[in-house]
């Protein structure tokens, strides 16, 4: 029993998982700003100009209302996170790659080794100014 809380121990406090809990915690909390920012803010805007509020759109299917308007709602709240999500990871990729130089490519060779001769030519010489062969290609 020991060694196995010891393991749930060791499992609990590691980094990653720790990393994980703050970031589900910051998520749920950066959610509800998102969720008031479209309930609050950009549905009663997109009412002013359709003349409705999005969340209350419902549809009457016998007895079932379908409330198309809350899922639209919802919609935008997913775009939302996605896109700020997205550049939340660009400007870290971003900073993350700040500190790395890139290596610089090797320049194209511009000469080659006679065949013969073993000298150095340029690259797009027919024939060798050095022992006078012909050269191929």
């Amino acid at each position: 029993m020991k060694k196995l809380v010891q393991e749930f121990k060791d499992f609990a406090l590691r980094g990653n998982v720790m990393d994980l809990a703050v970031g589900v915690i910051i998520g749920a909390a950066f959610q509800a700003i998102i969720n008031s920012l479209v309930n609050d803010i950009i549905s009663p805007l997109i009412g002013l100009i359709a003349n409705t509020d999005l969340s209350y759109l419902v549809a009457t299917v016998g007895d079932v209302e379908i409330r198309y308007g809350a899922f639209i709602t919802a919609i935008i709240n997913f775009i939302l996170m996605a896109i700020i999500i997205f550049f939340l990871v660009k400007g870290m990729n971003a900073l993350a790659n700040m500190g790395n130089k890139k290596k610089e490519e090797p320049a194209a060779p511009t000469t080659k080794i006679c065949p013969y001769c073993k000298s150095e030519i340029p690259l797009d010489a027919v024939r060798c100014p050095h022992c006078t062969s012909t050269l191929e290609g």
